[in-house]
This record gives C-alpha cells, structure tokens and sequence, in this order.
C-alpha cells in the first residue's frame, strides 16, 4: 500500500484550504459591509458589491496560497509571508474604495484596513494554536503506539 501522498491529493488539499479561505474571509468582509450599511440606515446589501467580493476573496485565496507561501497559515514570518500580509491587505483596501463598497468613504475604507489587518492576526493565532494543539494530540498519539510497541515486544 502506498503511503505518499499523491500530486492529486495535495492539489485537492491546496483547493479545499482555498476555498475555505475564501469563505472565511468573504464572510468577514460581508460583515463589515453589512456594519456600515446598517450604520448608514441602509437595509439592503449591493449584490454586485457581494459578487465582487467574493470573486476578490477568491483571486486573493489563490495569490495567498501560491505566490505568498500561504502565510496565515505560516510557522514563521518570512519576507514572502510578510509581503503577502501587505499585498493581501492592500489588495481588499484599495478595491473597497475602487468597487465603491464603502461608497468611497475614506474614514470607513481606513477601518476595514484596520479590520483587515486585525483579522488576519485573528486568523494567524487560530492556525498557530490549532497548530500547538495537534502537535500535543500527534506526540500523545506516538508516546500511545511506541508503549504498545514496547508492551508487543515485552510478549515476544
């Protein structure tokens, strides 16, 4: 049985972590639209503004993957990483004001800059932790099989 993990499967892998990606991040910038309609007394949300969104968060899921070395995701801050946080940030900014999400107001495209950034510091200490705690659940799990290892052999 062969254990290596195929092209196809890391491909897939890639795509799922995209698209989850994707979504997460969609789902936080639709937030922060939604916060600023509402605080316009706006009630209804820009389907187009959605479209582009979502199409955005897609482009930006791919160049963070492939281009940026995935670095939410990172197990360190390199200059591809760091770069991509720039890049990545900037990209979302400057098409909110472009695409006119935020109806061109600077105050409003200044905080989802700062909503960005603080976002993907969230997302960084999410995958950090999650990170630590499968290590401690793997390390359980081979101090489990090598004492079942040591205990077959002690019966041999």
């Amino acid at each position: 049985m062969n254990k290596k993990v195929s092209l196809w499967e890391r491909y897939l892998t890639r795509e799922i972590g995209i698209e989850f990606k994707s979504c997460l991040y969609f789902f936080a910038i639709l937030f922060y639209y939604c916060m600023y309609r509402l605080v316009n007394h706006t009630y209804t949300a820009d389907i187009l503004h959605m479209t582009e969104m979502i199409l955005l968060c897609y482009v930006i899921g791919y160049a963070q993957v492939y281009l940026f070395h995935n670095f939410d995701e990172a197990w360190r801050f390199g200059t591809a990483e760091i770069l991509g946080f720039i890049v990545c940030t900037a990209v979302y900014t400057v098409a909110s004001y472009l695409f006119g999400w935020l109806d061109h107001s600077i105050g409003w495209t200044i905080g989802l800059l700062v909503y960005i950034v603080l976002l993907y510091i969230c997302v960084i200490f999410i995958y950090d932790t999650k990170r630590k705690i499968d290590d401690k659940e793997l390390n359980k799990n081979l101090e489990l099989f090598q004492a079942r290892r040591e205990a077959d052999e002690d019966e041999i």
